[in-house]
C-alpha cells in the first residue's frame, strides 16, 4: 500500500513538471526573439530583391521570398544619428531629440537623455535579454546616452559614429571598456572634428567580423530566453580619412576581384555582399538553434546611399541621396521574416517608417506603447493582431541644400518645403509618387489645396529645435 502511494506521488509530480514544461514551452512561443540588422548607408537599389543587377544579394533576397518586402519603407531622417535617434525612441523628426550630426567631446556624438524611453527598455520590462552590436551613434560610456543606460544589457562596437569609418581601428568598445585591437592607424584631423580620425595602416583585425562574431554568440547565449539583438552594422560606409582607393575597407574584393572596376566599386560590392553572407549566417544559426519559427528578423538600412559607387545605382529610379529628403536619401530596403507568423512572398506597399518599429514591437509583446511614441504599428508584421490606423509620414533636416527642410507624405502626394525658417525664401515642391516616383515633375502651381492640406500637417508636426551649427560628416 505505502509502495502504491509512493508510485501515485511520483505520477502525480511527474504530471506537474510536464504540465510546467509545457507552460514554459508555450510562454516561449507567444513571447518571440527579435533581430534587428539596421545597416548603413545602403541603397533602396542595392539588393538583388529591389533590382540591383551586379551585387549578388542571394541570402537576403531568399530572406525576402521567405517574408515580406516592403517598397515604401522609409528612414526618420536622411543621415546617422537622427536616423538611430528616431528609430530608438519611436519619434519622428519633428519632435525626437536629436535631428542632426552633432559631434561632442571627449568623443562620439550628441547623447539622448535619461528620461526618453527606447525600444529595448520596453522590451527589457517583458524579460527580454538585450544586446547592441556595431555603430551606436547616441552617446559615450558613462553619459546618459550609453546604451547601458538606455536598456541594453550588453554593448560591444563603436560609440562614435566618426570613429566606426575605419574598419581597421586600434580599439573596440565591450560595455565601456576599451578592447585593444593589432591594427595601426594614421590619425587624420578633420576641420569640423576636434578629435582625430584615423585610416589603418597595418590591417589585422576586421571590425566588422569581429562585431558581427559577437552578435551570433549573443544568440546563442540567449537562445533559451526571449532577446533583442540590435545589430547595428557599419557596413557598407565608407572611411571618408582612407585614401581614395581604400575608402570602402574589406580584406578583400572576393567574388569581384577580377571584375574591371574600380577598387571603390570592388570595395563597395564586396561589402554589400559580406552583409547579406551575414544574414544567411544570422538565419542558418536561428534555424540551427531550433528557434526560427520564435524568431522576427528584420532587416533594412538607416537612410540613403551616399555618392560613392554610382555604378551599380543605389538608389535606382529615386531622386537624390543621403542628406536629401527626396526618395532616394529616405526610402530604404526593408525585408522582414517570421515564419509561421508572416506569410511568405509578401510584398507590402504600406508606407511605413522606421519610427513604427516601437509601437510594432510594443504590440507583438503585448505592452503599453509608449504615450511620446509618433509611430503606428505595421500591419504586415502583426496580421494576427489587431490592424494600426496609419499615420502620414513626417520629415525635417538642418543640414545641406536648402536647409532647413521639411518633407511630409499624405497618401501618393508628397509635399517638400525648404529653407521653412525663412518665410520670405520658403521654396516649396509637390509630387505624386504614384506616376512620378523619380520626383521630376513638380505639381505645386497647379495644386494649391493639396499644398495647404500638407502645410497644415508640417506645421502641426514641427516642434522648435535648438540647430548646432556642425558640418556633416
Amino acid at each position: 500500500m505505502r509502495n502504491r502511494f509512493l508510485l501515485v506521488g511520483i505520477l502525480i509530480l511527474s504530471l506537474h513538471n510536464w504540465a510546467a514544461f509545457g507552460n514554459t514551452s508555450q510562454k516561449k512561443q507567444q513571447t518571440p526573439n527579435i533581430v534587428l540588422v539596421f545597416v548603413d548607408d545602403l541603397g533602396y537599389g542595392d539588393l538583388g530583391c529591389y533590382g540591383q543587377e551586379l551585387i549578388q544579394t542571394p541570402n537576403i533576397d531568399k530572406m525576402a521570398e521567405e517574408g515580406v518586402r516592403f517598397t515604401d519603407f522609409y528612414s526618420a531622417f536622411p543621415v546617422c544619428a537622427p536616423s538611430r535617434c528616431a528609430l530608438m525612441t519611436g519619434k519622428h523628426a519633428g519632435n525626437t531629440w536629436i535631428r542632426h550630426n552633432m559631434n561632442v567631446l571627449p568623443m562620439g556624438q550628441m547623447p539622448i537623455p535619461d528620461e526618453e524611453i527606447t525600444i529595448p527598455e520596453i522590451l527589457k520590462e517583458q524579460g527580454y535579454k538585450t544586446g547592441a552590436f556595431g555603430k551606436w551613434s547616441l552617446g559615450a560610456p558613462g553619459n546618459s546616452g550609453d546604451p547601458l543606460k538606455q536598456g541594453f544589457d550588453y554593448f560591444y562596437g563603436y560609440y562614435c559614429q566618426c570613429y566606426a569609418h575605419n574598419y581597421f581601428p586600434e580599439v573596440l568598445w565591450r560595455n565601456g571598456d576599451t578592447i585593444q585591437l593589432k591594427n595601426e592607424t594614421t590619425p587624420v584631423h578633420v576641420s569640423f572634428i576636434d578629435y582625430p580620425l584615423s585610416y589603418a595602416t597595418k590591417k589585422v583585425e576586421y571590425s566588422a567580423d569581429l562585431i558581427f562574431d559577437e552578435a551570433l554568440k549573443f544568440i546563442e547565449d540567449n537562445q533559451d530566453n526571449p532577446f533583442f539583438l540590435y545589430y547595428a552594422s557599419a557596413l557598407p560606409h565608407s572611411n571618408g580619412e582612407a585614401p581614395v582607393d581604400e575608402k570602402f575597407e574589406i580584406p578583400d574584393w572576393g567574388i569581384y576581384a577580377d571584375s574591371a572596376w574600380l577598387p571603390v566599386e570592388k570595395g563597395y560590392a564586396a561589402m554589400v555582399s559580406m552583409l547579406d553572407i551575414q544574414m544567411g549566417e544570422i538565419n542558418s544559426k536561428l534555424k540551427e538553434l531550433g528557434i526560427e519559427k520564435n524568431t522576427l528578423v528584420i532587416f533594412t538600412s538607416d537612410n540613403g546611399p551616399t555618392k560613392f559607387a554610382k555604378r551599380f545605382e543605389s538608389t535606382g529610379v529615386l531622386r537624390g541621396r543621403k542628406r536629401d529628403l527626396y526618395e532616394g536619401g529616405i526610402r530604404i530596403p526593408f525585408i522582414a521574416k517570421w515564419q509561421g507568423e508572416i506569410e511568405e512572398g509578401q510584398v507590402s506597399r504600406q508606407p511605413a517608417a522606421m519610427y513604427d518599429l516601437m509601437p510594432t514591437f510594443a504590440e507583438i509583446v503585448d505592452t503599453q506603447i509608449p504615450k511620446e511614441c509618433s509611430g503606428n504599428a505595421i500591419n504586415a508584421l502583426i496580421q494576427k493582431k489587431k490592424q494600426a490606423q496609419q499615420s502620414n509620414l513626417y520629415w525635417e533636416f538642418y543640414e545641406g541644400d536648402r536647409a532647413p527642410k521639411q518633407a511630409v507624405r499624405k497618401g501618393d502626394w508628397k509635399l517638400l518645403r525648404f529653407n521653412f525658417n525663412e518665410p520670405a525664401e520658403s521654396e516649396v515642391e509637390l509630387y505624386n509618387l504614384a506616376n512620378d516616383l523619380s520626383e521630376e515633375n513638380n505639381l505645386a502651381a497647379k495644386e494649391p489645396a493639396v499644398i495647404k492640406e500638407l502645410l497644415k500637417i508640417m506645421d502641426e508636426a514641427h516642434q522648435d529645435y535648438q540647430f548646432i551649427d556642425v558640418d556633416p560628416k
